[in-house]
């Protein structure tokens, strides 16, 4: 589905291998263990896009909250491993909002049509930067609104129930945002969103679910089916779903197939033409690098360039042309364009060009090489560190802190996130690391989520992080509670 490991140097000779495999071969070559911190700095000298850091500002121990003086030195790099959330801001970003500020100031409304990035026409100038990181062509990319909102108006257009296809097939853990999407459409239509809504679920004892029970679920319940959306990548546990497996199944039983890239773009290589998906949707602010409450994007095939399914009319689906006739004639931009509503803000779009640029000195391939390895080194500390021993059940951890790691040990399903899971409340632990620096994020019951962001994330980051780990243990040690390892 996706690229798979590199050594850090960039070779491709090590793509069939696992990552854990690939660093045990370059520890034993080097003579350093996996644990030792000139490992990491070993790693680091070697990793190709290590540059790509200072395109980034990369906060201090001092600049983030939360961190105690007395383990801390301010003027150190924190340690972000939170990108999965929301990616760190570009240095370009300023400059380039600042030209947006001065050009409003200075020209006022001609500032529509004039500059690099003209705010009639900035989404759309964006568009083909964006169309190599999810795989689409011109007209099946558009920039514009935000990801809920985008999700909307595409199932305005995808989500066509009838009597006996109404249901919409999704995660049992869908974001939020998305699962209310979901019901509120179902209802919409006049349906119960509880018997609209087919939610799947692990299997028992299991954290992610299979690819082959999602298949089965589409073959045996695909013609009451009218709706299959998943997420690219889970949110909770990071696994990066098989979406040409998912596309292609759905399709055969005459759904329609879409996918809520959120956690997905910016992160792994997408191909969503070549894969066939009818839509997508996502935000820019995760590991895009957009800011806050980013412009998002979306994806519509190109087979339905001209569909005349039901949809939501606005403004910015008129042609350029024709536009401003002001005949409210509406003519319809093909593609995803069509789907606009209103003027997309040039001052958003001035950040995610920012973030754009840094992308282009690259490639979304080499950043998936990195990023398999350096999610693989994570891995395996944590393994070495904190793994149940072999036969020891949950009953008989004692006083021992174990960590589970919900998300998939496949690097072809899983992103630039572990999700680990402890056997003691993570509430303390939580405030712990923030104490040493650490910027991550909790999602309860169980899972406190790393992300180490190729782009500007470094292997040394990953060691401190564990050293980090095991400090933020032995300070909350009194204070932590057992938990039930059965709720995931």
């Amino acid at each position: 589905m996706d690229g798979g490991p590199t050594a850090a140097n960039g070779s491709k000779d090590n793509e069939c291998r696992h990552p854990l495999e690939i660093l045990q071969t370059i520890s034993d070559e080097s003579g350093l263990k996996l644990t030792d911190e000139n490992f990491a700095k070993l790693m680091d000298e070697r990793d190709p896009l290590k540059h790509l850091r200072d395109e980034f500002h990369y906060p201090t121990m001092g600049q983030i909250l939360h961190t105690d003086p007395k383990l801390v030195s301010p003027d150190e790099d924190s340690i972000y491993l939170c990108g999965n959330s929301l990616g760190l801001c570009p240095k370009k970003a300023k400059d380039h909002l600042m030209v947006e500020m001065d050009k409003w100031a200075t020209r006022g409304v001609q500032g529509h049509m004039t500059g690099d990035l003209p705010w009639a026409m900035c989404g759309e100038i964006l568009e083909e930067d964006m169309m190599k990181i999810v795989g689409g062509k011109r007209e099946e990319v558009a920039i514009m609104n935000g990801l809920t909102v985008n999700l909307h108006l595409l199932m305005m257009s995808f989500y066509r129930p009838t009597k006996d296809r109404y249901k919409i097939l999704c995660e049992s853990k869908a974001f939020p945002s998305d699962h209310y999407a979901f019901e509120s459409q179902a209802r919409l239509h006049g349906f119960d969103a509880e018997k609209a809504l087919l939610c799947m679920e692990p299997r028992e004892g299991e954290f992610t679910l299979r690819t082959e029970d999602i298949v089965a679920t589409i073959e045996r319940e695909g013609d009451s089916i009218a709706l299959v959306c998943f997420s690219g990548v889970q949110y909770y546990t990071g696994q990066f779903f098989d979406i040409p497996t998912i596309t292609r199944a759905a399709q055969a039983k005459g759904c329609h197939v879409g996918f809520d890239l959120a956690h997905a773009v910016g992160n792994l290589p997408l191909y969503l033409h070549d894969w066939n998906v009818d839509f997508a949707c996502w935000c820019c602010y995760k590991y895009l690098n957009g800011g806050a409450g980013a412009v998002a994007g979306l994806f519509v095939h190109e087979r339905y360039r001209d569909n005349t399914y039901p949809r939501l009319l606005g403004w910015w689906g008129h042609k350029m042309e024709t536009r401003f006739v002001m005949d409210n004639k509406m003519d319809l931009i093909p593609g995803a364009r069509g789907y606009g509503l209103s003027n997309v803000s040039g001052i958003l779009c001035a950040n995610l060009k920012a973030s754009l640029e840094v992308f282009n000195k690259t490639s979304m391939e080499e950043i998936r090489r990195k990023s398999v390895l350096l999610t693989g080194y994570l891995e395996a500390l944590v393994k070495l560190a904190y793994s149940r021993p072999a036969g020891k059940t949950a009953e008989e951890d004692g006083d021992e802190v174990y960590i589970d790691i919900f998300t998939p040990s496949d690097p072809a399903q899983r992103g630039a996130q572990l999700s680990l899971a402890f056997n003691v409340s993570i509430e303390q632990v939580f405030k712990e690391l923030e104490k040493r620096g650490v910027v991550c994020d909790k999602r309860l019951p169980r899972v406190i989520r790393i992300a180490p962001a190729p782009l500007y994330c470094s292997f040394l980051d990953v060691h401190r992080f564990m050293d980090r780990l095991q400090d933020a243990l032995k300070a909350a040690k009194s204070s932590l509670v057992r938990i039930d390892t059965h709720n995931v």
